[in-house]
């Protein structure tokens, strides 16, 4: 049996997709055959950074609606063994997909993948919920911004509602330098601050904007992004963590999130 995996935020724009597409093409270089799934209805992008948008013939909606099977609904990456997409509707609403048939789905996909990485739309509202259905478990990305700790923390406290285990976090765009000098908070503010442990630091990056907007993902090049996502894949299959980034920022974080802040 697989493992499922929600890939989630709460705050749009700190880069999920391209961290759920490249953890799917990390682990199946690790030769882990793998099932990146689109649970944003009505705006799917995941295909679009994968370089698969043309290809597609079926998504995940016509699936629970019966128009076809889960399997004529994968779209096979051909440049990766072992890797697969199914995608999200363009021309439905969120509403379209109840969380029962997303755990459905999902515990087909376990039956026959080691992995199913499932990117979840922004927001915490009905496209969250489905997202979360079939998960095990969850990864939350956040990059080194007030608000996007704050969503964060306010998406770590839904998924414990939902009776998960406690999230990994991934912290993407980190600039070390600026770090160092106190203009960025670090790793160690945020995990303090959301009460989590850490998979991984994805520093940023220019290939990672090129890489998206070509749909070539960047996992198996040489940077350092690539290098990062590829130590989180290794992580994922049991591996030791990467080491903990520099300090600061603790005291401003610590005041933002106290009781009665």
């Amino acid at each position: 049996m697989g493992k499922a995996i929600v890939i989630t935020s709460g705050k749009g724009g700190v880069g999920k997709t391209t961290i759920t597409a490249n953890l799917g093409v990390a682990l199946a270089l690790r030769g882990k055959q793998v099932v990146v799934m689109d649970a944003d209805i009505g705006l799917r992008n995941l295909d679009v950074v994968m370089g698969l948008e043309n290809r597609i013939v079926f998504d995940m909606v016509d699936v629970a609606r019966g128009t076809c099977r889960l399997k004529q609904a994968l779209v096979r990456d051909k440049r990766y063994e072992g890797l697969y997409l199914l995608p999200a509707s363009q021309s439905c609403d969120k509403n379209a997909l109840a969380p029962e048939q997303m755990q459905q789905m999902v515990q087909q996909l376990k039956e026959q993948y080691d992995y199913v990485l499932i990117d979840c739309p922004a927001g915490i509202e009905q496209g969250f919920q489905n997202a979360i259905a079939g998960a095990d478990e969850a990864l939350v990305v956040v990059v080194p911004e007030v608000s996007s700790v704050r969503d964060a923390d306010r998406v770590i406290g839904l998924l414990a509602a939902a009776d998960m285990p406690a999230p990994k976090l991934i912290v993407n765009r980190y600039n070390q330098q600026l770090a160092r000098k106190g203009d960025m908070m670090n790793e160690a503010d945020m995990l303090e601050v959301l009460g989590v442990s850490s998979l991984g630091v994805v520093p940023e990056d220019n290939v990672v904007v090129r890489s998206a907007n070509i749909g070539s993902p960047l996992a198996a090049g040489t940077g350092a992004a690539a290098q990062a996502v590829r130590g989180i894949a290794a992580l994922l299959c049991g591996e030791q963590a990467p080491a903990v980034a520099p300090q600061g920022w603790r005291f401003k974080m610590r005041r933002l999130f106290s009781k009665g802040a």
